[in-house]
This record gives C-alpha cells, sequence and structure tokens, in this order.
C-alpha cells in the first residue's frame, strides 16, 4: 500500500506567519528511517510536509476513489497557531484520507494538560494538585513548595521549570507567559520516581514494559528541555521498571482509564510520578510520542520483543484495521 509519511521540517508552507509557532518536530533522520522500515513492510512510501500544499500532494500519491489507495502515517507536530497537533488530523478527516494516531480530539484534549488532568481527576484517577496562572503574583492558594511551572498547551518539556519560592515563581510565569503566549500550569512537585507507560492499540490494548527514567544522583530529578537536547547525554532510562506487580497493575489501569478519557487512538505513553508513600499520580499523556532510539516508547517496544520495523508496521496495522476492520494482508 502507499504510505504517505507526513512531518513538519521545513515549516514555510503557510500563508502567513501568525500565531504560537511549533518548537519541537520529528527530526528528518526519523522520518527517514520510519520510511525504511514501512518499506521493509512491502510499502510504497512518500515524505511530504503537513502544510497547505498536503492535500494536492496527497491527491497526486494516493488518488480518490471508493477504497483508499494509501495512508498516511501522522508525524505532524503542527507549524503554528493553536492546536497545532490537531491540523493535519482535521485536514485528513475533512479529505477522507485515513491516517495513523489520534483523532483533532485526542490531540487537542492531550495537549490541553489542564483539560487532560482534569478529565482525569473527573475519573477518580490521581495527578498533582495544580492552579492556572496567567500572572506570577496571582494567589497558589493551598499548593506546597517546590512547584513545577509548565506551558499549558506544549510537550517535550518544553519550559519546564522548577521553582522553590515565590519569587521564583513569579519570574517562571513571567517566562512562559511572555515567551510561549499561554497560560503557565502549576503543580506541586511530586519526589519519587517517574514511569512511562506505553500502549499501543485500540479495543483491548497492549501495555509495553513499564521505563523508569534514571535520576541517579542527579540535585533535580526533573527531566527538562534542556537535560534532553542540551546535555552531553541525556537521562538515562530503565526498562523494564523494576516495579512490584500489584503497583504495575495499578499503573496500567490508571494509563488504559487515561488513554480512554482523552480520546486517544493507535498508541501514546503515559508518564507518571510515585510518590513517597507509593501512590502512582499521572503527569501527563503524549499521543506522538518520538520513535528514536532512546525514547521511552521506542525503548518500551523493544523490550517488548519488536524491531524497530516491527513496531511502525504493528501501529500501521493498528490503524488500518481500525478503519477497515482488519490488518494489512
Amino acid at each position: 500500500m502507499r504510505i504517505a509519511i507526513v512531518r513538519n521540517d521545513e515549516n514555510t508552507g503557510v500563508i502567513n506567519r501568525l500565531g504560537q509557532p511549533c518548537p519541537e518536530k520529528f527530526g528528518r533522520d526519523a522520518g527517514n528511517r520510519l520510511a525504511a522500515a514501512l518499506q521493509e513492510g512491502g510499502h510504497e512510501t512518500l515524505l511530504c510536509e503537513g502544510d497547505k500544499g498536503l492535500l494536492a500532494t496527497l491527491e497526486r500519491f494516493m488518488p480518490s476513489q471508493t477504497c483508499p489507495s494509501g495512508i498516511v502515517f501522522n508525524l505532524a507536530y503542527g507549524i503554528q497557531g493553536e492546536s497545532r497537533l490537531t491540523h493535519v488530523p482535521a485536514m485528513l478527516e475533512m479529505a477522507g484520507v485515513p491516517y495513523t494516531g489520534s483523532g483533532p480530539l485526542g490531540h487537542g484534549l492531550a495537549l490541553d494538560k489542564v483539560i487532560t488532568k482534569s478529565l482525569i481527576r473527573d475519573r477518580g484517577m490521581p495527578t498533582p494538585n495544580f492552579r492556572v496562572m496567567r500572572r506570577g503574583t496571582q494567589s497558589t492558594g493551598d499548593l506546597q513548595f517546590p512547584l513545577v511551572v509548565k506551558p499549558r498547551h506544549e510537550s517535550d518539556s518544553c519550559g519546564v521549570q522548577l521553582v522553590h519560592e515565590p519569587a521564583q515563581l513569579r519570574h517562571a510565569v513571567e517566562v512562559i507567559v511572555t515567551q510561549y503566549a499561554q497560560d503557565a500550569l502549576v503543580e506541586e512537585y511530586i519526589e519519587g520516581r517517574e514511569i512511562c507507560v506505553a500502549l499501543l492499540g485500540n479495543g483491548e490494548l497492549e501495555v509495553l514494559p513499564l521505563v523508569e527514567q534514571d535520576f541517579g544522583d542527579c540535585e533535580t530529578r526533573l527531566v527538562t528541555w534542556e537535560a534532553k537536547h542540551m546535555a552531553v547525554a541525556p537521562p538515562p532510562k530503565i526498562c523494564p521498571a523494576q516495579i512490584g506487580s500489584s503497583l504495575a497493575t495499578v499503573l496500567r489501569d490508571i494509563s488504559v482509564a487515561t488513554f480512554r478519557a482523552c480520546q486517544c487512538r493507535d498508541y501514546a505513553r503515559i508518564d507518571f510520578r510515585i510518590d513517597r508513600s507509593g501512590q502512582p499520580l499521572v503527569l501527563e499523556i503524549n499521543t506522538m510520542p518520538g520513535f528514536d532510539t532512546g525514547n521511552a516508547y521506542t525503548l518500551a517496544a523493544m523490550t517488548a520483543g519488536y524491531s524497530f520495523s516491527g513496531l511502525v508496521n504493528r501501529i500501521l496495522d493498528v490503524a488500518h484495521a481500525r478503519y477497515f476492520g482488519s490488518a494489512f494482508p
């Protein structure tokens, strides 16, 4: 089948530069590795940009017909504006093109960290106490320092800061509002282990081996954008995480419930902190985890026995079955 891998690499195919630009994207190498994996699965591939020319490109590559001749493997984080992860899926929904991953609703709910926390809290699932702040002088209510401050609508740890007193909080909120043009999510810092749970599927979800962020003897036990992208070596990960069976079951159950609450599809990753009493708290859900070699999602899949090619083609099968009732022949 024809598989179009849609990404945002060039970021020039827009009418105007308007709105907050997307600070992250899949690297070019990730798209090329994905194309090679899909070709290994017997598919014809095309790498293309998720911009205003996308639909014309797709119409040439997979001509219109009653039964779609192709599917999009969506890696597009969006170029600019609100709810950027929803832009390409919304275009594909309108054009009738099948694609991998969550739809506009799922991406929109998960990218808004406040909505995510509200949805899961309404369903009885634990998440750190939080406030939404637009000014650093607003009251924090009963929140206890230290606090984690982050942009409401970003991922990849963009803008994440740990603050210990009100002056730091005021500065952190002002930086986020100025730099990202959005509210700051302020939540209590949970001292403890950080666990990632990777999910694959739709009906009966496959829960991949748990991944732990290994902070070692780091003074600040928090993954920031700088730690991921500027450090000589990013913080290592442990997979499978050494977690007792009862806690592992709780993590899996909460992860599946979070996936459902946020209307996710095909695959996602849920991040937790385990507090000192052993209680897991949901930090956030990522509806488009990366496929780099050291990424938690890829590590979990490979620990489960998937090759990189096997994982990519499995995600494609999951999406195909969701649309057409069966995996590829």
